[in-house]
């Protein structure tokens, strides 16, 4: 099969069915057009290229069953299809954590994109629809930084998903993490509370800030300990819960409190990534270490961990835990 672009020389028209509805445009769109750009998809929307029932609608748009999508030709990159037994996809099976019928929790490895698009071809759903055939509605209810491991939710059908999402939106979701910041991170601050906006910079990179006309991000931190490294400089591992699940939410408001992420190369320090480096670690020190929801079919609390991965527990092993003294 060529890997060179082709284009859908029509106009298409996509009746929305019942499983369908409920997901946001700018999703359905991502979903289906395979290859294309995702500052494409949204070029089309924010130029009303992309049309529901004949109106023009934004990208944060639900779907709604019997909805007519008016989408025009668009250039999709063809590529080779995955196979069942590709290499990702069987990492990934090796990784569940939990599985029923209607969902699965995966410990997602570093360095993987839960995603294609943006130079990257397939991702984490990409490589499991592929070594899983047989499901066809295989879906992802949240995301994950690519650097980021541990804690992955997907649905195996869209109504489940649609449940998954709401509770996310509602807050009844815990997702904590682990992450290590350079400093003495306070045992007193235990939350920050500051609205956070996308930029795109002049070069096309997408970076997020602090910003008062921004969506609202909460994020509450528990100090776990305090670690000594580089000629006595400190780090400090902290326990943190997402209220909110904004793009780099917790690397922003870390970098905001003025102690970055160990090993983040876009909001971090350089200096201390250095050092941290001098310790082993090779990427961002951060861990989606516990999942927490109720399931859809019961309505029963599911709790699901996932243990720190060797590369940062080996990073740990190497630094000093501080005397209680030094970690007022």
């Amino acid at each position: 099969m060529s890997d060179k672009p082709s284009l859908s020389d029509s106009v298409q028209l996509l009746r929305i069915d019942a499983d369908q509805a409920g997901q946001r445009i700018d999703n359905y769109l991502i979903a289906r057009l395979k290859g294309v750009p995702r500052s494409r998809i949204y070029r089309l929307l924010r130029k009303g290229e992309v049309r529901v029932n004949k109106g023009r609608i934004k990208p944060t748009y639900r779907l709604m069953q019997d909805d007519l999508v008016r989408v025009p030709p668009v250039r999709q990159a063809s590529r080779r299809p995955m196979t069942a037994d590709n290499p990702l996809g069987k990492l990934l099976k090796e990784r569940v954590l939990l599985e029923t019928k209607d969902y699965l929790v995966l410990d997602k490895p570093a360095g993987v994109a839960v995603h294609g698009g943006s130079g990257i071809s397939a991702g984490v759903i990409e490589a499991l629809r592929a070594a899983r055939p047989e499901e066809k509605n295989l879906e992802l209810v949240h995301r994950l930084d690519r650097d980021t491991s541990g804690c992955l939710l997907l649905a195996r059908r869209r109504g489940i998903l649609r449940e998954l999402q709401a509770q996310m939106r509602d807050r009844h979701v815990d997702k904590r993490y682990v992450a290590l910041v350079s400093g003495r991170w306070p045992r007193t601050l235990t939350e920050i509370n500051a609205p956070l906006r996308k930029f795109v910079l002049s070069g096309g990179e997408r970076m997020v800030r602090p910003d008062k006309t921004g969506k609202a991000a909460v994020t509450e931190f528990a100090l776990l300990a305090h670690y000594l490294h580089a000629a006595s400089e400190v780090a400090s591992l902290i326990d943190i819960r997402l209220l909110t699940g904004r793009t780099h939410q917790i690397r922003v408001h870390c970098q905001l409190a003025g102690y970055p992420l160990a090993g983040d190369e876009k909001y971090g320090d350089r200096v201390a990534n250095a050092r941290f480096g001098e310790s082993g670690l090779r990427r961002l020190f951060l861990h989606a270490s516990a999942l927490g929801f109720s399931d859809p079919a019961t309505g029963a609390r599911v709790e699901v961990s996932a243990p720190l991965p060797d590369d940062l527990s080996r990073v740990l092993d190497r630094l000093s835990v501080a005397a209680p003294e030094s970690c007022t």
